[in-house]
């Protein structure tokens, strides 16, 4: 089966998941967006209102912020791969639960196999603690790890890791924005 297929197929299983109370209040579930071939996956912890209502990641302020980044190391959206570990808004963007993410990371799981990134660059202290967990890495605070490389090993081979600030930082507290640059631009060296 072809990775859009599988893709595809994970999808429409996001869409009828009921097994968290999330579904309740849900506008849209929000898969993921970008190439499916793509180099390297972002992972951010879950949508938020704007998300919910347009059913993709990152089309918020803090998406704004993000595609700026991205155009600042040449990069565009599809060339890369965006998705979140929640699918389901948390109401009144609350941080997500332990088990909602224990559900619904198993879908997260399924697209980090599927597409197979070089680089993952989890997004804020919720993706990169699933991800170095994930692969067994010891994990620090966000703002002691940020802009680091690290290199773990899957299942399809090797790959870079390297924890981000979530953008949306940058919206609370814009001095941020100078460490996002600087981050993207370590992020840069290692593409």
């Amino acid at each position: 089966m072809s990775k859009i297929k599988e893709l595809k197929k994970i999808e429409k299983k996001v869409k009828i998941c009921k097994k968290c109370n999330l579904y309740k209040t849900r506008k849209n579930t929000v898969f993921g967006d970008g190439s499916f071939k793509a180099k390297i996956l972002f992972i951010g912890e879950a949508p938020g209102k704007n998300e919910d209502l347009k059913g993709y990641p990152f089309v918020g302020r803090a998406g704004k912020i993000l595609d700026e980044l991205l155009n600042s190391i040449d990069l565009k959206r599809k060339e890369i791969y965006i998705t979140n570990i929640l699918k389901c808004r948390p109401t009144n963007n609350r941080n997500p639960l332990k088990k909602e993410i224990d559900i619904c990371s198993k879908f997260l799981d399924k697209q980090i196999d599927i597409i197979a990134p070089e680089i993952i660059a989890p997004l804020g202290n919720f993706a990169c603690s699933f991800i170095f967990e994930k692969f067994g890495l010891k994990y620090d605070k966000i703002s002691q790890i940020h802009g680091k490389m690290f290199n773990t090993e899957s299942d399809f081979g090797k790959i870079k890791i390297i924890p981000l600030f979530h953008p949306a930082v940058a919206t609370y507290n814009p001095n941020k924005i100078d460490i996002l640059i600087k981050d993207f631009k370590q992020l840069k060296k290692i593409i």
